[in-house]
């Protein structure tokens, strides 16, 4: 399911009009990435939570020239964490 399906699903679900389902995910976009970008996290209590974290520097290969070393410098991720009710769905969903 890419965007705009889910856009439609959301307006189908609510009863509102597509574009007001768009605008509700492209708020919900930009809420949750100046979250992550305060270093906070988005709980959503029983689906999951996003957070922001490092990842250290490490040593590389360049993939143009195996023969030669690189550096990749540290950089923040983003990270999900499924909750509890989403694992639980999906578990239950495969076993029958």
């Amino acid at each position: 399911m890419n965007k705009a399906e889910l856009a439609q699903a959301l307006a189908a679900k609510l009863n509102i009009s597509k574009k007001q389902a768009e605008d509700t995910l492209e708020g919900w976009e930009e809420i949750v990435i100046g979250v992550l970008q305060k270093n906070e996290e988005v709980v959503l209590t029983g689906f999951g939570t996003f957070s922001a974290r490092v990842r250290t520097a490490r040593g590389g290969v360049n993939p143009r020239n195996p023969s030669q070393r690189i550096q990749v410098p540290e950089v923040r991720v983003p990270k999900f964490k499924a909750g509890k009710t989403l694992k639980d769905s999906l578990k239950h969903k495969t076993a029958q």
